[in-house]
């Protein structure tokens, strides 16, 4: 057996596949019929293979029902995103006390998982990941979380709130710095820990670990009657749209996967050149 096929075998063992999500999609909710969800993605005009990846589903558990939503933006290849796509929510919903207490829950779960993938970095490489997630309880409740610098914005009446952190090495200067790290300033550039990576928090880095955190950042939401819509998306389109440009530009459009191809395409009009992924939730 060569060299590249048992790599491929470990990989496999590992519970991850090589390719990202189908392009586009939509679904919707057996429990609550408005509730629908559309996603799309775009590779960018960089020369590496796609780096993004996401989970859009609603999924039924005995009487309840969960929406799982998930972008994973990853650096310096794909393999922890896709692991990340594979395993995340499994871990999060495996957590004894996910229906008692859903924060503690997906907090430990984000934890554990980043330790899994530090474990697997042999076969998973250098790379890492961003990631945020949404899991949506009998149409009830959102909890969202996230690492990195990929967004979680809803629309309320119109107006937008993120509902995620951007974890920007600026922001964290002395928490990496705390940890023997540094956070590099070069003009023309954006922030970088280690002069390396432009997130403070991030799943895998082995390399960086030290300087890095893996802590999510948790919320729970509401859904009520105000509540329109939700938009999950890589940093492809919050570098070059606001989050009230955003919610603007779709919510005049109905079917909640054509709102996400709109806003990619947007942001594709405004130049950005990197790997977009968007998922939109639509609650009415």
């Amino acid at each position: 057996m060569t060299g590249k096929e048992i790599l491929h075998k470990m990989k496999a063992k590992a519970g991850f596949g090589t390719s990202a999500a189908a392009d586009t999609g939509k679904g919707k909710s057996k429990m609550s019929k408005h509730i629908t969800h559309g996603f799309h993605l775009m590779k960018g005009k960089s020369g590496h293979a796609m780096e993004d990846y996401l989970v859009s589903e609603f999924k039924q558990d005995k009487d309840k029902e969960l929406g799982l939503f998930a972008i994973f933006d990853g650096h310096l290849g794909h393999d922890v995103a896709s692991y990340l796509q594979n395993n995340l929510f499994d871990s999060i919903l495996k957590q004894p006390d996910f229906w008692n207490d859903t924060k503690e829950a997906v907090r430990r779960a984000y934890l554990t998982t980043d330790k899994k993938i530090l474990d697997q970095a042999l076969v998973l490489g250098r790379g890492g990941s961003t990631a945020v997630t949404a899991i949506l309880i009998n149409g009830q409740k959102l909890v969202v979380a996230n690492v990195g610098d990929s967004r979680a914005v809803i629309c309320k009446n119109g107006k937008a709130k993120q509902l995620s952190v951007d974890h920007e090495p600026s922001k964290e200067k002395k928490d990496i710095e705390s940890r023997g790290g540094f956070v590099s300033n070069i003009p023309g550039d954006v922030p970088r820990v280690d002069g390396q990576l432009a997130v403070a928090r991030a799943f895998g880095d082995k390399s960086l670990k030290m300087h890095l955190s893996s802590e999510p950042d948790v919320v729970v939401e509401e859904v009520d009657e105000e509540t329109e819509f939700l938009i999950l998306a890589s940093d492809g389109i919050w570098k070059v749209v606001s989050n009230q440009e955003a919610v603007d530009s779709i919510r005049q459009i109905k079917d909640a996967q054509s709102a996400a191809k709109h806003l990619i395409d947007e942001a594709i009009a405004r130049k950005s050149k990197d790997d977009i992924s968007c998922i939109v939730v639509k609650f009415q």
